[in-house]
This record gives structure tokens, sequence and C-alpha cells, in this order.
């Protein structure tokens, strides 16, 4: 008995002793907290940090870089002359590792009838990720990984306190949400949405329920050129036939076919749930040391009845059908290639609507889905006997590169978020701003790309299969617009210490626009730039001094205002 209380009293005094040290552990006290390890997070805290500010960065997965570093590998970038700063220091820190060099002077050339894109900046994901890595580990970032929010503390109008799944707590001054989710705005409570506005809203003219005239379902579509495109721009991968939905022809009492949402088709321009459909952005190889893209353990080819009624659609039409009908591609260095989506590739619309509110073991199963919808996808085209040989045997050349997403197996381990949640705030920015009919005061970035949304929900419409929600589109030759500051702060009385930099201010066509990674880049540096002046100069995130705001982002090389002449020298 005297042995078991000198052991117990030796234990309590162990654990006395060495309690403090594990909280210190797992306690961690910065400037600036940077939720999201996603590219603008990562631009984010490198920012802060290289202005002098105490930084940790916490990222729910184990990879930094969002999407410019899990599959989208092809960027959209609009034009490269409204994007300077970090993001156009990442991006020239990126292709010179293929010894290329990017023309920031100067607008991409459209080709073959296409937009005008940059072939220069197709990467691959591994290279991307270590550039990311390596601009952390320089600027002395505290990087916590694997650490999921589960909820912030609040004293009043100001976040003090993130704690996460695996225990941290994370005290700071500051907090930047660069999510594309906005799960701390959410766990904040800032006011946000999750649904299209109706067009009335706003006054708006691509909102809420949308049919796009040049995705209404038809035949006698052009025969495309070598590029895969038809006069005009439009591509096989985006190619909408009047294709029966029902599991028995003409019968609608046989129930839809699988990949059919089901719903009333609405009334165009009113308020609709929704968000755009997600995808997984595919790497591919062709190299001989390839994996092979297994399918999914429950395959069933009627999954994919409605791609087959597609393919059959498209020969009686006479197209020529080969991969490209079910995904634009392009290449990328050393045998591989970004796989986009499609009319039926890799998109899965009304699957996604739960994402951006459901906790962290929902959106696994989510993701999952999309995955093995993929998988059964990629599988049909390249063994079902109804899709023509060609499409098999191209199909066939493609597998997983050993060097890419290696925990996954190949498979990225970032699903394309295309939108969640967005805030709303005392700036909302609608399609005004990003045709150039209204401008936002206070720039803090600019965005240049078309109104690229994608489908809402794959339903029925006038008895056919129709897609309810996409757009692609310029924006009536619009120069590039700014991104106000107000759209990247909550209200000031919902929170004083918070910036949301994907997630942002924007109704949901707008937002079409806004979404492009080197946009989020710029915003969240300018975002942690604000952070650093609001603690310096004790004051909300809404009281900064933008005159000096504007005057250090533009030292700093970031572009804000769009000069006919060519502009974004500065």
């Amino acid at each position: 008995m005297l042995r078991q209380t000198i052991v117990l009293s030796l234990l309590s005094s162990w654990f006395a002793c060495t309690a403090p040290l594990f909280a210190a552990e797992q306690m961690i006290e910065a400037d600036i907290c940077v939720y999201g390890g996603t590219s603008g997070g990562v631009v984010a805290a490198v920012q802060a940090a290289r202005l002098g500010k105490k930084a940790v960065l916490v990222e729910p997965g184990r990879h930094l870089g969002g999407m410019t570093s899990g599959g989208l590998s092809a960027v959209d970038i609009g034009d490269p002359r409204s994007v300077g700063g970090l993001a156009r220091e990442y991006f020239t820190r990126l292709v010179k590792r293929y010894g290329k060099e990017l023309a920031w002077d100067k607008p991409f050339v459209s080709k073959a009838g296409g937009p005008a894109t940059g072939g220069a900046y197709s990467i691959e994901p591994h290279t991307a990720e270590a550039v990311f890595d390596e601009m952390v580990r320089e600027a002395g970032i505290t990087v916590v990984r694997e650490a999921q929010l589960t909820k912030t503390v609040k004293n009043g109008a100001r976040i003090t306190e993130l704690h996460t799944a695996n225990g941290r707590v994370i005290r700071a001054k500051m907090f930047i949400d660069a999510t594309y989710e906005g799960d701390l705005m959410g766990a904040a409570g800032v006011t946000y949405t999750v649904a299209r506005e109706g067009n009335a809203k706003y006054g708006e003219t691509y909102n809420g329920i949308y049919y796009d005239a040049k995705y209404r379902p038809r035949v006698g579509h052009l025969t495309p050129g070598p590029s895969g495109r038809v006069a005009g721009g439009q591509g096989v991968w985006d190619r909408d036939l009047p294709l029966d939905p029902f599991r028995v022809p003409g019968d609608p009492k046989s129930g839809l076919l699988p990949l059919i949402n089901a719903g009333e088709p609405g009334t165009p321009g009113d308020p609709a749930p929704g968000i755009q459909a997600y995808c997984y952005r595919l790497c591919l190889t062709t190299a001989a040391d390839r994996l092979p893209i297994a399918p999914p353990a429950d395959y069933d080819a009627g999954r994919y009845e409605i791609v087959a009624r597609f393919i059959a659609a498209c020969q009686a039409m006479g197209d020529d059908v080969d991969l490209r009908w079910f995904s634009k591609y392009d290449a990328l260095p050393n045998d591989k290639w970004d796989f986009n989506t499609a009319t039926f590739g890799g998109n899965l619309p009304g699957e996604n609507w739960e994402w951006p509110e459901a906790g962290h073991a929902r959106r696994a199963e989510i993701a999952k889905q999309h995955e093995n919808y993929h998988r059964g996808l990629l599988h049909f085209l390249a063994t079902d006997e109804r899709v023509p040989s060609r499409v098999r045997d191209e199909m066939r050349r493609f597998g997983l590169p050993r060097d890419e997403f290696p925990d996954t197996g190949g498979w990225p381990h970032q699903l394309y978020i295309r939108e969640g949640r967005r805030m709303v705030s005392d700036l909302v920015l609608t399609e005004h701003h990003t045709f150039g009919r209204a401008k936002a005061a206070k720039p803090v970035s600019l965005g240049s790309y078309g109104t690229d949304t994608h489908e809402i929900r794959r339903i029925v419409k006038d008895g056919v299969v129709t897609r309810e929600g996409k757009t692609a589109g310029g924006r009536d030759g619009a120069p590039p617009y700014g991104i106000g500051y107000e759209a990247i702060v909550p209200k000031a009385a919902e929170c004083e210490n918070l910036f949301v930099t994907f997630a942002l201010s924007a109704s949901h066509t707008a937002f079409s626009s806004i979404r492009m990674e080197p946009v989020f880049m710029a915003s969240s540096q300018s975002a942690a730039t604000a952070a650093c002046h609001a603690i310096d100069d004790a004051c909300p995130v809404q009281k900064v001094d933008y005159e000096k705001l504007r005057r250090r982002l533009l030292d700093d090389g970031q572009v804000l205002e769009w000069k006919s002449e060519a502009a974004s020298k500065q």
C-alpha cells in the first residue's frame, strides 16, 4: 500500500509539472491567424510574416495550395496585367522551374477561336505545392496541418480563439478566413448566403434560375475544328442535345435516369437554392509507368445510361466523337494533362449543395461520391461497347501519374470547390461591378475573368435533359474591375477582426467571375496587409485607413486600378 501511495504521489507530481507544458504545446499565440492553407491562405500568411507579424497558418487537411496545387493545373487567370504582388511572384517562381518566363505586361492572345489563355501557366500539381511550401518555410510561418475548425470564441464582436479537432487553440489579434467554404466566417456568426439571389434583388440579369440560350438542348450543332471548338468559340465539351431523361424512353412513370436531378424548372430570374457543380480537376498522364484508373467497387454501367444516349445523339448528328466530348484537356509538362469537365464530364451537379455547411465527415462522404462517379465515368468511357472505339482507345492511353498526389494514390486530394458560403456585408459585389456598370471604391485587387458559372442542376425541362444555371460568357467587353475593401470585411457589428477573401461578399453571378485563384491570392495579400495595419493602429478592420493601405499595396506591386493604356505597370 505504501509503495502504491508513493507511485501515485510521484505520478501526480509529474502530471502537475507537465500539464502546463502540454497546455503550451496545444496553445498557439500569434498576431494573425489564417484559417485555410489554400493559395490565398499561403499568400496571406507570407505577407503577414514579411510585414513583421507572427503568423500561423491553420490547414484542415495535409496540403498547402488548395486548387492551385490540387489539380487546377491549367490556371484560369483572365488578363495577366491585372495580377500583381505575391500572386505574380508565385507564378513567376513556379514557371521558372520549367525554364519559362511569363509576360505580365501583355494580354493573352486568343487561339483557335477560344478564350485567350496562357499555356505558360500550365504546371504540375506537385511543383505548385513545392513552391507554396518553399514560400512558407522562407517566411518562417508556423503551419498547423490536419486541424479542422470546431468552434470560435468571441468577446463581443472580436474573435479571440479558434479551436480545432486535434486539440489546438489558436489565439490571435486578427483572423483571415481563406477557406473556399467560408468556414471561419460561418463559425464566427457572420451573415452569409448559400443561395442564388433573384435578379430583382440587385437588378441583375444572370442570377437566380437561369437558362442560357447557348446551352439549350438542340440538334444541328456545328462541326468543330481541330481545336475542338466551333465557330464562335464553343467547345465540343459543351454540347447540349435533347436527350430523353426517363428510364424507359418516353415514359415519365418509369422514373428518372441516374445523374438527372429531380425538381421543377422554375421561373427564370427567381431566387433559388443551389451552388455551382463541383468536380475533380484530374492530372492524367500517358507515361509508361502510369497507374490504372480503377473503377469504384460498386461500378454499374447503368449509372451512365444518359452518357450512352448522349453519344448516340452526337453520332446521329454526324459527330466524329472523341475524348474531348467528355473533357477538355490541356497539356502540362512531362506527358501530363489537365482534365476539365464537360456536358457529361467530371461535374456532378446537385450532389454538392450540402457541402458548404456540412461537417468534415459529411464532406468526406460527398468528396468520395464525386470521386466514385468520376472513376466510374472514365471506366465507362474506356470499356463500354456503346462508346466509340476511338474514345475507348484514347481513354486507355491515360492513367494517374505516380509522382502526383502519392498519399491518395494519384487521385487529387482537393475537390474543386467552385462556390461555398458567400458573405453578405455592407458592400455586395454584383454583375454591375463585374460588367463595369458600377465601380467599387477602395479596390484591393482586380478581377478580370468572364462570367463562368457551372451548372447548378441537370433537370428535365420541356421533356428533355437541360442544364440549369450554366453561363460561360464574357463581361460585354468590360475591362478588369476592382474588388472593393468592404467586400472582404464583415459588417462591423458582426466581427471587427476578420477578413474573408474567397467567400467574400458577392452575388452568385458576380462570384462566377471573381472566384479565380489569382484574384483570391491578390485579395488575400491585401487582407493580410490590412490586418497588419489594424493591429498597428489598434482599430477594427472596418476602420483601416484605406489611403495608407493603398500606398502599401502599391509599394508591394499590387495592381489596384485598370488604365486603358494597357496598364498595370505599377
